[in-house]
């Protein structure tokens, strides 16, 4: 905090290709850094919720006020711009991380997951074919899924600051 000026809160939004390293970046982030971490395309997956609900439990989260990290449900740029929006109007200074993995490392991270060729190039196919590249006026930052965490996270903090 400077002075009397209150900070607004962080909402570090993370994306990228299944398997390109967002989880681990998202739970090593949310350590260092004893913020929460979300991830809306669980949560969405294990309780059956639609985008509606989980805005609306995003909502109240955000009513905490505090820094927070979400990943999922995250894939385009409506989707991306409906949970910034939501996140502004509570206040928050949301930033938008995608994270690039090339493709051969996303396969074998795949078929090691799925434990099959065929599982993991249906996966990766289809989330890829959903999902797009953030535009220009996102300024995303960007990292690679293949450097480490304190090479991640130096780069995220230079591009905050």
């Amino acid at each position: 905090m400077e002075g009397n000026k209150k900070t607004k809160p962080r909402a570090i939004l993370v994306f990228g290709a299944p398997c390109s390293g967002k989880t681990t970046f998202c739970e090593k982030f949310s350590r260092r850094f004893k913020a929460p971490y979300y991830n809306l395309d669980s949560l969405q997956e294990e309780a059956d919720f639609t985008e509606k609900q989980i805005h609306i439990i995003l909502g109240v989260i955000a009513k905490a006020g505090q820094n927070i990290i979400i990943e999922g449900n995250l894939d385009t740029e409506e989707e991306r711009d409906a949970v910034r929006q939501l996140l502004r109007s509570c206040g928050y200074n949301p930033a938008l991380i995608w994270i690039q993995t090339d493709v051969s490392t996303i396969k074998a991270r795949l078929k090691t997951r799925t434990r099959s060729v065929k599982k993991a190039k249906e996966e990766y196919e289809t989330r890829i074919s959903e999902m797009e590249a953030p535009s220009d006026s996102e300024h995303p930052i960007i990292l690679s899924g293949k450097h480490t965490f304190e090479t991640q996270l130096s780069h995220v903090l230079s591009q905050l600051a």
